[in-house]
């Protein structure tokens, strides 16, 4: 087996549908698996998987993982991880598409360059722009801070002060920091190296810090941008729910505890602590006024 898709569904029916439709249209299902986890979405939408794609499950094209709880989205691809049989693995989000010859293109550069841990492709949103998350710098205090205060154009030119890398070719093929949980594609023998994914992470954040442990031991990260897929994520003009948003800012603590809290002195730790909880508040606050 050489490639495994692994597609996390949370009462999404008809976008997880249209994406492991995507998957079987454009890749050659004869050395590809894909496992579908259902996080405890109790909506109908397992009986629904299993009418529509009934032939693809009796030839072990898809197989399903049913999650008697939703214990996050980590916990969720770890339990179809650990069943994986693909000497690739691919972390797809299940309001994406896939495009012809992604999957193919993506799998044939990791498979040819021995150092590279994962591998993200270009990610666009529906109207047409870039997925910005598709390829980004780690959220260090220094880069965090100029995002936050939009000073990147104070230099446009530096990589260290640009979180969203905005700078490089979005066409472009090139090592970055991190990926997106969206579409990443990792390397097995990587994925034994370092484990699995942080399950503190609820939703939030376990991209980023799978990405800093394959760094961390010497493996690449590579953003391919010749190849892309379109992300349905959803319009940031809508009302969030409150679990979500507290689980993205809990996300930032929990990065920054992991990996640089001994990095930086005890002010600058007060300072990060103080700055992820008063934007925690302000974000809720906002999120109060805006449309359903």
């Amino acid at each position: 087996m050489k490639l495994s898709v692994i597609i996390v569904n949370y009462k999404t029916y008809k976008l997880t549908k249209n994406t492991i439709i995507s998957v079987l249209e454009t890749v050659s299902m004869n050395n590809t698996e894909i496992i579908l986890v259902d996080n405890n979405s109790n909506d109908g939408s397992l009986e629904k998987f299993r009418n529509f794609f009934s032939k693809e499950i009796t030839d072990s094209k898809i197989k399903i993982i049913v999650s008697p709880e939703n214990l996050g989205f980590a916990f969720a691809n770890n339990s179809a991880i650990k069943s994986a049989k693909g000497t690739f693995i691919l972390l797809l989000n299940s309001d994406t598409i896939v495009k012809n010859d992604t999957l193919a293109n993506c799998v044939d550069y990791i498979e040819n360059h021995d150092n590279v841990g994962a591998l993200g492709c270009k990610i666009l949103l529906p109207d047409g722009t870039l997925d910005k998350a598709c390829k980004r710098s780690f959220p260090n205090p220094k880069n965090s801070f100029y995002k936050l205060f939009d000073l990147f154009n104070l230099n446009k030119n530096s990589r260290s002060n640009n979180y969203n890398l905005t700078n490089l070719d979005d066409d472009g093929i090139y090592e970055v920091d991190s990926l997106v949980g969206a579409f990443m594609l990792i390397r097995k023998e990587t994925m034994d190296q370092i484990g699995l994914l942080d399950e503190d992470y609820f939703m939030y954040g376990e991209d980023i810090d799978y990405c800093y442990r394959i760094k961390e031991v010497g493996w690449k990260v590579i953003y391919y941008g010749k190849s892309e897929i379109i992300h349905y994520k959803g319009a940031s003009s809508k009302k969030q729910k409150s679990k979500l948003l507290y689980e993205f800012y809990r996300a930032m603590y929990l990065f920054y505890n992991k990996h640089y809290k001994n990095e930086y002195s005890i002010i600058t730790r007060i300072a990060v602590y103080l700055g992820i909880g008063v934007l925690f508040l302000v974000k809720l606050f906002l999120n109060i006024f805006k449309k359903q």
